[in-house]
């Protein structure tokens, strides 16, 4: 960010901004009220009102340096994006394909690829630095619902809801590479671990998850029992465990990525949770619930914490801003 004064021009990244204010922010998508809300770490409430995004959002995904957020308008078929340092929306919506339901950027921070469901079932990649699509999209599995990009950079990971398996793209090419990869009924969550060897898959209609070699893009092992309808996942930075969201238990599981089992009593949450992220040092899990509340949990000793955080209609999907180290 450029600041221009009596003295002169500078530079102060995002870092600064974080280290000055001290404050991580959530942003969770509102998918029946249109909107975003934003929650303060620090003190576990929403500050400001709401941002007025497009129709439906959905998935959201926050640049490496924090200065954007991106939503996915699931009804208007563009995305939306945030400048988080204002929490206000920048420029035109950026037109995709139908029914963009998920999104995810490069650990670059140049590309975001949306997944558009049917009819269109392909994958959109937009330049962040000017904010429009770039190529022909690439073509995936039916009705792809989530996406999850390497560490490195080079891969992206397509679940394909109806389809039952999973595509993945070449980054450097855009287009997929290998046949898909077999999963669960129903997949739609994914998370990559931080060390990239591994990317698990909820099957929603199976109630497991499914564990695949990023490497030899081959299912390991046999699918990882979690409660009933587990939707999304998430690894803490460390990489020893994995959340899922069980939409039809109102609860979260906790796998051991180490030895792949589920570990403990599953933590409760509100009705229906869904999205789920977690804070850049891993303490910490938000939970969207479709009661219209965000729980918190201590990764620690993994109980929720506080109370519920009030946010928008049918909240979604949640994104945290980074930290600076």
């Amino acid at each position: 960010m450029v600041f221009i004064s009596d003295e002169g021009t500078s530079v102060i990244s995002i870092c600064d901004i974080i280290l000055f204010t001290s404050v991580l922010l959530a942003y969770v998508t509102n998918r029946d009220a249109d909107s975003v809300s934003i929650i303060n770490t620090s003190t576990n409430t929403t500050i400001a009102p709401p941002i007025l995004v497009g129709r439906n959002p959905q998935g959201i995904a926050i640049t490496p340096d924090g200065t954007r957020a991106y939503v996915t308008n699931f009804s208007n078929g563009n995305v939306s994006v945030i400048n988080t340092i204002t929490n206000t929306v920048v420029g035109v919506p950026i037109p995709v394909g139908s029914n963009p339901s998920s999104i995810a950027i490069t650990p670059d921070g140049t590309r975001a690829y949306v997944t558009n469901g049917g009819p269109d079932n392909n994958v959109s990649v937009i330049n962040t630095l000017t904010n429009t699509v770039i190529g022909a999209p690439i073509p995936v599995g039916s009705n792809p619902r989530n996406i999850a990009i390497t560490p490195d950079g080079t891969h992206a990971f397509v679940v394909n809801q109806l389809t039952n398996d999973i595509s993945v793209i070449n980054t450097l090419t855009n287009t997929v590479i290998g046949a898909p990869i077999p999963v669960g009924s129903n997949p739609d969550g994914i998370a990559i671990t931080p060390d990239g060897t591994r990317a698990y898959v909820t099957n929603v209609s199976d109630g497991n998850v499914s564990v695949i070699n990023t490497l030899t893009f081959t299912v390991i092992g046999i699918p990882i029992f979690v409660g009933a309808s587990p939707r999304r996942i998430a690894i803490p930075p460390d990489g020893s465990r994995a959340y899922v969201t069980n939409q039809g238990n109102n609860n979260i599981s906790v796998i051991n990525t180490l030895t792949n089992t589920v570990i403990g009593a599953p933590i409760p949450a509100g009705l229906s949770p869904h999205g789920i992220a977690i804070t850049p040092n891993g303490s910490r899990a938000y939970v969207t619930n479709s009661n219209q509340v965000v729980s918190v949990i201590n990764t620690i000793s993994n109980t929720v914490i506080g109370a519920p955080i009030p946010v928008g209609l049918d909240p979604f999907d949640i994104a945290i801003t980074p930290s600076c180290i």
